[in-house]
């Protein structure tokens, strides 16, 4: 999918760090020091920072624990030629989550619920890339670095919504299925299924159907769970209003 005109760089980086769910995993070999590349399934932390699920087992984890400098790409996965779509390579260094941080194990899964038989096998664990900048590619004479700060969602202010991200998460898709289908076909255009929210942050709200993902954008930033209520209300609403 070809960027809208206009679309800000940075808009397309997040898009594709909150949508994607595969992605190509560049370490460098533990002997040697060979660039070596592998496919992994992704999801992203709420700050809008890449998470993983790998084994202890696996070559690219065994060159993570001996140096932890990787690149994940990152592409809109569109039918077509593949060169044609957006894409993105962030560049970070690869942590081991640990207890504190529980927002990892959580929204991991949410995104990638098939992973639930087998994230607590003792050979696996969770990564967290602490991205250190992306260099997206969005189309013949489009090519931009960005910051970690141009495209990565602060959370400064908003840790009362924060906190709130799990009951938030359970509560829209125990009692609000509706209103995110409403979201998904209404507002972001896509087809009717069994959509359901993975995350949320002060910038937007995941949302997911099997393999298909979506990004229900805020129109403004939303630092407290009374805020994000009253926002999705009216979103609801808006919705409501363009039904056919």
């Amino acid at each position: 999918m070809m960027p809208t005109p206009g679309v800000k760089s940075a808009d397309i980086v997040r898009s594709l760090l909150r949508r994607s769910r595969q992605g190509a995993l560049a370490t460098l070999m533990a002997e040697g020091g060979d660039p070596y590349c592998s496919l992994v399934t992704t999801a992203t932390d709420t700050d809008g920072s890449p998470l993983l699920l790998i084994s202890r087992l696996a070559v690219h984890t065994k060159n993570i624990l001996a140096d932890p400098r990787v690149s994940l790409m990152l592409d809109e996965r569109a039918p077509g030629d593949p060169l044609e779509g957006a894409r993105i390579m962030v560049a970070g260094i690869a942590r081991q989550a640990d207890e504190t941080m529980p927002s990892v194990r959580r929204r991991y899964l949410a995104a990638q619920p098939g992973a639930e038989g087998f994230a607590d096998f003792p050979d696996f664990a969770f990564f967290r890339i602490e991205v250190k900048g992306a260099h997206l590619v969005a189309g013949f004479g489009r090519i931009v670095d960005l910051r970690p700060e141009q495209f990565l969602t602060s959370l400064d202010g908003a840790e009362t919504l924060v906190a709130a991200e799990a009951d938030i998460v359970a509560h829209m898709n125990e009692d609000h299925r509706e209103a995110m289908a409403l979201y998904a076909t209404r507002l972001l255009g896509a087809e009717a299924g069994n959509w359901r929210c993975t995350g949320c942050d002060p910038e937007g709200l995941d949302l997911q159907d099997d393999r298909r993902t979506l990004r229900l954008v805020f129109p403004q930033r939303i630092t407290e769970p009374m805020a994000l209520r009253k926002t999705l209300r009216e979103l609801a609403e808006l919705a409501r209003s363009q039904a056919a």
